[in-house]
């Protein structure tokens, strides 16, 4: 069976781990010309998603820097902790560089062809100028995904209005055994603290006109959702220190302004989805997966667990296809059903959690 996947960031990476692992052979194309790690983020990781992992042979020790499920989440008002509430996270926190890189270390070194971008020439896609020969082609090509723009042209990626400023800090790094949330309700930002035995990784959440985000970053939102270290301003660093020292505590702002690298993330809307599997010419399957069928807002930690289960569901599919002759359009058929409400739900919920801390349009 001839498997194409597009885009090798966190889902398409962990998809060709899962058709190895499988048995099972694809051919890998990335638009970016080597590896890129973007700094910091936070990821949340359900149970389902750790057993999918640890079926590629990703335990804990590789990426759960701390083991405690609590997350705490500190109010903080006049730049001074105020209520402090605490919850349980039904998985582990990691994030997006330590996953990335676990990823990419068992990848072989051939295993991707960077720099090789599939592009939309009207209803077709083309790999250096060729139409796509193949019986699936999965899409994991992010937000600004060309499988959808084709696919599913009707659903635009829309900016939120609000950005998360990511970091990576390895000094100083707060004492906190667990995943630490402060909320500055009354200005319109949030930001989250999760410590590592690397130190502390992350995320401050502020508003900003799309203008705004241009400017910070080199171009509007929707064409650079992500902001990589070497596109990061001067001006949009000094505008986080300086929020970031009108609002949080002082232990809190030495972390951030002491931060040397640091990215940052659009964040994004787009409609529900109605579909994730296309057949546009019979025995050939084309399916959007993660972000490139739907981008959700990272408060609903559903980003990359949508991602990967989607991807350990859709290798069983293929795997019964390949070894015992499962019918294969009928294998995606259900694999949609079962995913396609979760990510409708998780979609509409995300500006509803944001609204609740003051974030968004």
């Amino acid at each position: 069976m001839r498997i194409l996947i597009v885009g090798c960031s966190l889902v398409g990476g962990f998809a060709a781990l899962a058709l190895r692992e499988a048995g099972l052979e694809a051919d890998v194309v990335e638009a970016a010309p080597e590896v890129v790690n973007r700094a910091g983020g936070v990821i949340g990781l359900e149970h389902p998603t750790l057993e999918a992992l640890e079926r590629v042979g990703i335990d804990h020790d590789e990426v759960v820097p701390f083991r405690g499920e609590r997350v705490v989440k500190l109010h903080v008002r006049d730049r001074v902790h105020g209520d402090c509430t605490q919850t349980i996270y039904p998985g582990r926190n990691t994030t997006w560089s330590l996953l990335f890189a676990a990823i990419t270390r068992r990848l072989p070194a051939d295993a991707v062809q960077f720099g090789s971008r599939v592009r939309a020439d009207g209803d077709r896609f083309t790999l250096e100028g060729r139409e796509l020969d193949y019986d699936l082609v999965i899409f994991c090509d992010g937000r600004t995904s060309v499988g959808r723009r084709v696919l599913d042209p009707g659903r635009r990626l829309r900016y939120a209005g609000y950005v998360a400023h990511r970091g990576q800090c390895t000094s100083g790094a707060c004492a906190s055994p667990s995943w630490v949330r402060f909320t500055v309700a009354d200005r319109n930002m949030l930001a989250t603290f999760p410590v590592g035995h690397a130190g502390v990784d992350w995320t401050f959440y502020a508003n900003a006109t799309a203008d705004e985000y241009a400017r910070w970053f080199g171009m509007p939102p929707v064409r650079r959702p992500f902001a990589l270290p070497q596109h990061v301003s001067d001006e949009a660093r000094r505008y986080v220190d300086d929020a970031a020292a009108g609002c949080l505590p002082d232990d809190e702002v030495a972390l951030v302004v002491g931060t040397r690298q640091r990215a940052a993330a659009a964040v994004m809307d787009v409609d529900p989805p109605t579909r994730m599997v296309w057949s546009r010419s019979p025995g050939r399957f084309e399916v959007l997966l993660g972000d490139a069928l739907a981008p959700v807002r990272p408060h609903t930690a559903r980003g990359a667990n949508n991602g990967i289960e989607q991807v350990a569901d859709l290798v069983g599919v293929v795997r019964q296809h390949v070894r015992y002759g499962a019918d294969l359009e009928a294998g995606l058929a259900a694999l949609e059903a079962r995913h396609l409400l979760r990510v409708v739900d998780d979609v509409r919920r995300g500006p509803t959690l944001g609204a609740q801390v003051g974030l968004g349009i």
